[in-house]
């Protein structure tokens, strides 16, 4: 997910990589580390500034902000449910959840309530607005990114009836209540009208069932497709790399589109069934190709290239698509 990257003493701990870290030129093997991402909630992006000394710096001026213009469309006031404090970056009055705790950067983290400030006890006050003005642009920015991202929350929100649509494969699926039927089933029209989804889902329940029945019945339906593919999709890139997975499981976590272990064991979040099969692939790729890479060096980078060419596209739809949340 996008970041502003934090300057680090070298006694400190690796930054903890995920699907979206680039390819680095050169970084030294270790272990490997989930991937993560954000579920039925917006992206949390995070940075921290340089590493605070224990000489104040002091305040930037606002006209230390980048010349380019925050997003017009950003409210003038932008406030934390919880917040503690506030500053005004160029135009805009940002009021955040400052919190000390035990770390040695300056951390901020821009999430759907607002900013979140983290500081270590020892650093001034003044030194952090000075940081916060250093990454004003940025703060503001991502708050715009967090405003639009409820907003396209919002509009993919189910409503849990005849007739809905919902995302498989990339493709809409329409929602038809069938009580003729057993089970659920997956049909396709032969011709449609352009726009007009050809696929359609009969469940088999009846006219007046609940909400919550009709979504059970679709993500109960979601997770059988979604460990067929999966398994599919395992066997053709694992003879590609050349390695065994030993055991493939489904996840649900709330952070996390897959992982690997070394014993051969992957796991895959059965949300990824809403997505095209090459953004699929990518993920089962990336899993796949830590049990040869336990690590995200240009090694790795090059392994997931041996079998997925231009993996980049894929990798980028999962940053900007929004899944339905399944409430």
């Amino acid at each position: 997910m996008p970041s502003a990257k934090a300057h680090r003493s070298p006694n400190l701990p690796p930054i903890q990589l995920s699907l979206f870290d680039t390819a680095p030129e050169a970084e030294a093997a270790g272990a490997s580390s989930p991937v993560r991402w954000p579920r039925d909630g917006p992206p949390v992006m995070q940075a921290a500034p340089p590493a605070a000394s224990s000489s104040v710096l002091p305040s930037a001026p606002s006209s230390a902000l980048p010349s380019a213009p925050p997003p017009t469309s950003l409210p003038p006031q932008h406030r934390h449910p919880r917040a503690a404090r506030e500053i005004r970056l160029g135009e805009h009055c940002v009021a955040y959840a400052f919190r000390r705790a035990r770390r040695r950067t300056i951390g901020f983290v821009v999430g759907p309530e607002g900013l979140t400030v983290s500081a270590p006890r020892w650093v001034g006050l003044g030194e952090v607005e000075a940081a916060l003005r250093e990454k004003g642009h940025w703060i503001l920015r991502k708050l715009h990114e967090q405003q639009e991202r409820t907003r396209r929350l919002e509009r993919a929100r189910i409503e849990w009836r005849d007739g809905t649509g919902v995302p498989f494969l990339g493709e809409t699926v329409i929602v038809v209540i069938d009580p003729r039927i057993t089970g659920s089933v997956l049909r396709q029209a032969e011709a449609t009208l352009p726009g007009v989804p050809a696929l359609t889902l009969h469940l088999g329940l009846p006219q007046q069932a609940e909400p919550e029945q009709i979504r059970d019945a679709v993500q109960s339906w979601l997770q059988r497709q979604a460990r067929r593919i999966f398994e599919e999709r395992c066997a053709v890139f694992a003879e590609r790399l050349n390695v065994r997975v030993r055991r493939l499981a489904l996840s649900a976590a709330a952070t996390r589109w897959g992982s690997a272990n070394a014993d051969g064991s992957i796991r895959l979040n059965w949300r990824l069934v809403h997505f095209a099969l090459p953004v699929i692939d990518y993920v089962v790729t990336h899993e796949l190709a830590h049990l040869r890479e336990m690590n995200h060096s240009a090694a790795f980078w090059e392994v997931v290239r041996s079998a997925l060419p231009g993996y980049e596209a894929a990798r980028g739809a999962l940053r900007t698509e929004v899944l339905p949340a399944f409430e």
